[in-house]
């Protein structure tokens, strides 16, 4: 299991209506606040969240490593927040950003244009969509 610490100095309100993961986490979507564009998905705890509404900075906790990283510290492409908000259901956060530079570790924009499955109406392989699901 890689669970994220458990201390944090998140609000106790805010960290009382969060719905996590088993591992303590919630989904953290990116976006970018003048666009609308996604930009990536990124996972935190309470003490990511924290950090992430007091240092105007998108803090993460990384799965992999076990450990916080803000984004832009290696990399430089920086993600400065605009606003934060729960979605309805307070099991997702979505993070209005000014990205600065790739959102992707792969050096991309952001992580949803490499594989795009559906697009326009029509499947990868150029089926209509609409006429797939009929002949279900």
């Amino acid at each position: 299991m890689t669970s994220a610490p458990q201390s944090s100095s998140l609000d106790p309100e805010i960290a009382a209506r969060l719905k996590r993961s088993a591992d303590g986490l919630v989904p953290a979507i990116a976006q970018q606040y003048d666009t609308g564009e996604v930009l990536m998905l990124g996972w935190m705890d309470d003490e990511a969240l924290h950090r992430t509404l007091t240092t105007g900075r998108c803090t993460y906790w990384s799965r992999s490593r076990r450990e916080y990283w803000v984004k832009g510290d290696t990399s430089g492409h920086f993600q400065h927040v605009k606003s934060v908000a729960l979605d309805c259901d307070a099991d997702t956060v979505l993070v209005k950003v000014d990205q600065i530079g790739a959102a992707c570790h792969t050096g991309a924009r952001t992580c949803f244009d490499a594989d795009v499955l559906l697009k326009d109406g029509l499947l990868k392989d150029g089926a209509d969509s609409s006429t797939a699901a009929s002949d279900q």
